[in-house]
């Protein structure tokens, strides 16, 4: 155990489906793992495993920000014996052309704030990749399932209210959309030897102001989820 997770030594998966909001790891646990037994709800952060398709699966809730998801991923990897860590969470998009609800399945992270890399690996790095290995499964899941991916940099960003004008932010990151959490996952991922992956359903387009309730995001969703869980 952990001062941030209460799972005992093998109740978590070697491949841990990890979005932000611990109550959309409840809802993807409820309907479509089999067998599912909460294993952490320490400060409310729930993870929950299961199988699929009677692969076994650890549905985790990895919070906001880059500290949030850098403790539970790191914790994960290192002390779970964790292998895989895949995001799969919502993102603005940067790009007229990629609309809400389409998917985005990252190549690389970009930060402004490289502070992270330095502490944790030593050297300051403004961008970072996930795995190559987890990428081609994700595309040929992708692929299977009917749906289409827009492959590209994402830009991580530690702040949700900036005053930096969007288009300096789009200029100064050259991505496709925003997030706050993948940058610290490969991180660690680097760091510790492991494997670590981000999908994204685009939830607001930032160019043109289109927006989905959060009702309408737990549903459109599940494309993102499906294309993740199809991996295993």
């Amino acid at each position: 155990m952990t001062p941030h997770i209460n799972a005992k030594k093998g109740e978590i998966a070697k491949t841990v489906l990890m979005p932000g909001d611990p109550l959309r790891a409840k809802f993807i646990a409820e309907n479509y793992l089999q067998d599912v037994k909460l294993v952490n709800e320490i400060r409310n952060m729930f993870m929950y495993t299961g199988t699929y398709k009677g692969k076994p699966v650890t549905i985790a809730g990895g919070g906001m920000g880059c500290p949030s998801i850098g403790i539970y991923s790191y914790e994960l990897f290192k002390f779970y014996d964790v292998d895989n860590i895949i995001r799969i969470g919502s993102a603005g998009s940067y790009k007229k052309e990629i609309k809400i609800y389409d998917l985005i399945l990252a190549t690389e992270a970009f930060s402004e704030n490289s502070v992270f890399t330095e502490l944790v690996l030593g050297v300051a790095k403004e961008v970072v990749l996930p795995s190559q290995t987890l990428n081609d499964k994700l595309i040929a899941s992708a692929k299977k399932l009917g749906k289409k991916l827009e492959l590209g940099r994402i830009h991580s960003s530690d702040v949700f209210y900036s005053s930096v004008p969007l288009e300096k932010r789009i200029e100064r990151t050259q991505s496709l959309a925003v997030e706050m959490e993948s940058y610290a996952l490969f991180t660690n991922a680097e760091k510790l030897g492991k494997k670590a992956a981000c999908i994204l359903t685009v939830s607001d387009n930032l160019i043109t102001n289109e927006e989905s309730s959060a009702e309408e995001r737990q549903n459109a969703f599940r494309d993102m989820m499906e294309v993740a869980l199809e991996i295993l």
